[in-house]
């Protein structure tokens, strides 16, 4: 049997999201307890909260605060709807900021009611809208691409090329990529196109998780790292050449695991990215 992996987790970072039922506070105990040095939060752990006072609570814990997850969803059919949208981009900039997040995800959003083509110039627009607010704050802008599986309703950016070619039109330093194995793992350009943003310096963060065959629910059915087919070691390998060296993001969003003992899960986690990251 070969040794266990040395149980290394100074990169390891875990989205609020992942351990579902837990809230930021215990969250930010429990991540701490465990020897994980990073969190992603996401916006609806701080409803009714301080940012400013989660940010401190998790760094007086040991943890990074590594990005705040999500922005974006520009699209709309009307023109209230988007300005709605860039509006709301603008206080999650301002969370960020207050939370001491260097980093807001977008998840860029698209409407079934209108053309691909449409949803990504008003994605191209609202992104313009707020990348002045976002120097100002300090905070950078993270392109996600999502799976195509989603194109209808939650992003119409769903390759990592479309983002490369969506960063160099908008030509902003604050604005850069991040890289979901989940979303990314069967496109046959991956390795190029993340050599591409190696070479630009916009590639800002890295989520892992796994993809479950036969997966049950295209949204909330994720695996943990090694129980699908994606091969992260792969990809991991590829991101590193590209220059990157910031935290490692498990990002799960799972049913079956929510309903487990979130105390086990975690150790499942750790367990996993010893093991497949």
């Amino acid at each position: 049997m070969p040794p266990e992996p040395l149980a290394d987790f100074s990169r390891l970072c875990l989205h609020t999201i992942t351990t579902k039922p837990w809230s930021v506070e215990e969250a930010t105990r429990h991540y701490a307890a465990a020897g994980i040095r990073g969190m992603t939060v996401w916006r609806q752990w701080l409803a009714g909260r301080d940012p400013a006072a989660v940010g401190q609570a998790v760094r007086e814990a040991g943890m990074d605060v590594v990005s705040l997850c999500r922005g974006g969803f520009f699209p709309a059919v009307d023109a209230a709807g988007r300005q709605a949208a860039i509006d709301d981009n603008r206080r999650a900039i301002d969370e960020a900021a207050a939370l001491g997040a260097p980093l807001v995800v977008l998840v860029c959003g698209a409407v079934p009611e209108q053309p691909l083509a449409e949803s990504r110039r008003q994605i191209r627009d609202g992104i313009a809208a707020v990348v002045d607010h976002a120097a100002a704050a300090g905070v950078r802008l993270a392109v996600e691409p999502l799976h195509p599986m989603y194109a209808d309703a939650r992003s119409a950016i769903n390759t990592l090329a479309q983002a490369n070619d969506l960063c160099d039109e908008l030509a902003s330093p604050w604005v850069g990529v991040a890289v979901d194995v989940y979303h990314l793992w069967w496109d046959p350009e991956l390795e190029t196109q993340i050599g591409r943003c190696g070479r630009a310096e916009r590639l800002w963060a890295f989520h892992v998780c796994d993809w479950r065959t036969p997966t049950e629910d295209f949204l909330n059915d994720r695996g943990l790292m090694g129980e699908g087919c994606i091969d992260i070691p792969r990809i991991r390998g590829w991101v590193e050449a590209a220059g990157f060296r910031g935290a490692i993001e498990v990002e799960i969003f799972s049913h079956r695991y929510w309903a487990m003992d979130q105390h086990a899960f975690l150790d499942e986690i750790k367990r996993a990215y010893l093991r497949h990251v």
